[in-house]
């Protein structure tokens, strides 16, 4: 039995307890555990009919230990080798697709010849029958050599399936176990910036904490990775952290957001980790807790940590140093497998304000950038303890974007507006001026980038939303945007080139549309 249950059920009960003599059965180390599974490989294999190799039984152990947090090793290890054995073993008794195909085609065949001779057509049908014994004739031929050949034959387990398991349990993509993580870590920066823009600095400090966590030099007691995103919004920051989770795990869902400017009260605190016994909420478990509890293996991203509480803090020190949390009901929490991050707006406002129209006027981001990051750092101190500070891997912090970094946004989102279009056979190409001025218009020095997003919202989406409606872009287009004017009292004007692929021989003339410039077309095609 467990110690809860001795404690709770034999050792309340004097009379009972004194007939026994406990005996304290500790976990096996990690090599232990490899012997045990050895010793008990014999009655699996024969279990299973398989054959299980040396080097499974080590990975069995040694990913297990380091990815199954809630039981112990040897059950937990065990558990992977039965898994995998009967995974093989249904998978060799499932006939082949050969066989399935085949039983389709003399399905049909069938089918073929009892419609020729409904039709008289007897020498179709005569034709029909011999191909049809031709192919169960296959299919005997093709079942005998399945079944002599992999089911006699023993097949084996290796690392790869016990990492496929694993994988099934633990929601971590099977490449993530098994392939050599060094050439992806190596190339860590390029994948981070297919999705984010600029931030080269930060980009560059957060994969090589990330690579000496990989490297096995940091404490294995610590969680994977922490680290503190300062700098104005609008930058990349929130972006980054998502990113960093669909590179580490495979999913951007991976990520666990909390927005800390809910937990700013003393009794929000509970909220997180979970309500103390006798009080609303204590089944219920924390948002933070039960979060990792379910999904051990994220990145988890505390949104402007410094508008928390400070006894949140305290408990962060816990997660931070040794890698866990006990929540109210006494469950120990992993965080050895999580990255934390923290993003924070500390040192940026002052100089936002101060900011004018650096982008359009060409100010010096490198000058703001070092002032940005001596303001950040003096903040950061005075606002936080030391001791919470010396736990975090690094402060990274994040500059303002420059024109160049702006344009290159305005292609990754007309690249989403561009896949919607797809979908209705149409098509959506900017030119360079047309970029120029949804950067113009979409920028705030204050704001970063967000505004992009209503820009091209306002500008681009619902003019082109208007003249779907009303006709004027028809499946089979492509509608090219241009602008004309200067600065931000410039407009787009639309054309669309290319025949629709439903025109019929009388097309209605364009209809211009209210409030909107109208569509124009060229010589290709006409819209309709």
């Amino acid at each position: 039995t467990t110690l809860e249950e001795y404690r709770k059920y034999v050792e309340k009960d004097a009379a009972l307890e004194r007939r026994f003599q406990p005996i304290q059965v500790a976990e096996p180390t990690l090599q232990h555990a490899i012997d045990i599974l050895k010793g008990l490989r014999d009655r699996y294999e024969a279990h299973h009919r398989v054959s299980i190799t040396d080097g499974a039984l080590v990975a069995a152990a040694t990913l297990a230990d380091r990815y199954v947090n809630d039981r112990f090793l040897p059950d937990k290890a065990i558990d992977l080798i039965d898994e995998a054995g009967a995974r093989l073993r249904i998978r060799r008794m499932t006939a082949p697709p050969e066989l399935r195909e085949l039983d389709e085609a003399i399905a049909q065949a069938r089918r073929d010849k009892e419609s020729a001779i409904d039709e008289q057509d007897f020498e179709k049908a005569a034709r029909l029958r011999d191909t049809e014994k031709q192919l169960t004739a296959q299919r005997i031929e093709k079942e005998k050599a399945w079944k002599s050949g992999d089911l006699d034959t023993v097949a084996e387990v290796d690392e790869e399936l016990i990492a496929e398991v694993l994988a099934m349990s633990t929601g971590i993509p099977v490449f993530k176990l098994t392939e050599e993580e060094s050439s992806r870590l190596l190339r860590m920066e390029e994948e981070l910036h297919k999705r984010v823009v600029g931030q080269h600095e930060a980009i560059k400090a957060l994969s090589q904490a990330i690579r000496r966590t990989r490297a096995g030099l940091k404490d294995p007691k610590r969680p994977g990775g922490s680290f503190i995103f300062a700098g104005p919004t609008g930058v990349g920051k929130t972006e980054l952290a998502r990113t960093l989770a669909e590179f580490l795990f495979g999913d951007e869902d991976a990520l666990i957001q909390l927005d800390m400017s809910e937990f700013s009260e003393k009794h929000t605190v509970s909220r997180l980790f979970g309500s103390p016994p006798g009080y609303v909420g204590y089944d219920e478990g924390g948002q933070l807790t039960e979060k990792v509890r379910r999904r051990p293996f994220s990145v988890v991203l505390f949104d402007e940590v410094e508008k928390a509480h400070a006894d949140i803090f305290n408990s962060l020190l816990q997660i931070l140093e040794d890698g866990r949390l006990t929540d109210a009901q006494g469950r120990v929490v992993d965080f050895k497998n999580t990255v934390i991050i923290m993003t924070t707006n500390l040192g940026t406002r002052d100089i936002a304000k101060g900011l004018q129209t650096g982008f359009q006027a060409g100010g010096d981001l490198s000058t703001s950038y070092e002032r940005m990051k001596a303001k950040v750092n003096d903040e950061l101190k005075q606002q936080f303890r030391p001791e919470f500070l010396n736990r975090v891997d690094d402060v990274i912090v994040f500059p303002q974007l420059s024109q160049e970094e702006i344009i290159q946004i305005v292609d990754l989102m007309i690249a989403k507006v561009a896949e919607r279009l797809a979908d209705k056979d149409m098509h959506l190409e900017l030119t360079d001026a047309a970029k120029h001025l949804l950067a113009e218009k979409g920028y705030d020095p204050v704001l970063g980038a967000r505004p992009l997003r209503r820009a091209i919202q306002r500008e681009i989406e619902d003019a082109l939303s208007e003249k779907i409606l009303f006709g004027e872009l028809r499946p089979g287009q492509t509608v090219v945007v241009d602008a004309e004017g200067e600065g931000l009292l410039g407009e787009f004007t639309f054309t669309a080139r290319g025949k629709a692929t439903d025109a019929g021989d009388g097309e209605p003339e364009p209809v211009a549309v209210s409030a909107m410039p109208p569509l124009t077309t060229t010589d290709e095609g006409k819209a309709s």
